[in-house]
């Protein structure tokens, strides 16, 4: 499928084949052991190809694949927007899948000048950087227009009690994340999950691109912390506010100041927190 293919905003996520599996286990519930099939979450090798060449892989969730590679490719800076990605293909062996990606020579030659030879990202950080100063990710400055319409707290509490109800992977492992969008009254537009939480939120950026959706429009709702990586996903995504279920880390609350983006911990219920 063509990158710019536009799903459908509505449409509800599917389990798609691969995504999840049944093993055979053993469970003590009350003091008794009892044999039992249960559904896990799938988590694959998927390397990111730009023009031939290898520049990451990521363990990940085998699902919107086209939506994680988009998101990916814009959160990292590879491409500036989508109309830079030419060409897409998947392709799928024993090892794992590789997101084959044609990308504008201009934007070719800059990543080659950058390589680093990427390995993969942890939960809590980067593997592959060579030097502290790749470690901190530069975010732009959110434009005015972006974050001068306040939100209402009670459309970000609606939102993120709407995420739950669609997070169909989750309720059968309990082993993912879950990263959503909504308009400014609180109706969720995407929901995409993986078994991590910046997989899911590539996933969403690139499932609101392909959409045409404006992110300046919207708010990021996120099942997960929100640490400094997440932040600066979701400023180079030019979304204005970030909210998530659980706790913020100080650099995190730095890099929102930093690109002028409302950031938000602990929603839950109609309780929140807001940090910047």
């Amino acid at each position: 499928m063509h990158p710019l293919a536009s799903p459908d905003p509505q449409e509800a996520i599917p389990i798609e084949t691969g995504t999840e599996s049944v093993r055979d286990a053993r469970r003590l519930r009350d003091g008794h052991w009892v044999n039992t099939a249960d559904s896990v979450a799938q988590e694959w090798p998927i390397a990111l190809q730009y023009n031939g060449i290898g520049h990451a892989v990521m363990l990940a969730t085998p699902n919107d694949l086209e939506d994680f590679a988009i998101g990916f490719s814009i959160t990292e800076g590879i491409v500036e927007h989508v109309g830079e990605i030419h060409d897409f293909e998947i392709l799928v062996s024993s090892m794992g899948i590789t997101v084959a990606m044609q990308i504008a020579s201009a934007r070719f030659d800059a990543l080659k000048q950058r390589r680093r030879g990427l390995a993969g990202r942890t939960g809590c950080g980067l593997c592959g950087v060579e030097q502290l100063n790749q470690a901190r990710m530069t975010v732009p400055r959110l434009e005015p227009t972006a974050t001068q319409n306040r939100f209402d707290p009670i459309a970000v509490a609606s939102a993120v009690r709407a995420l739950r109800a669609l997070q169909p992977l989750h309720d059968l492992t309990g082993a993912t994340h879950a990263a959503g969008f909504a308009d400014r009254q609180g109706v969720l537009l995407h929901v995409r999950e993986d078994v991590g939480r910046h997989n899911a939120l590539d996933k969403l950026i690139g499932a609101l691109l392909r959409s045409r959706l404006d992110p300046t429009q919207g708010m990021a709702l996120i099942t997960s912390r929100a640490s400094h990586e997440m932040v600066a996903k979701a400023a180079r995504a030019r979304i204005p506010l970030l909210a998530a279920v659980s706790g913020v880390t100080g650099l995190a609350i730095d890099t929102a100041d930093e690109a002028g983006l409302c950031l938000l911990g602990f929603v839950r219920g109609d309780d929140l927190t807001v940090y910047a």
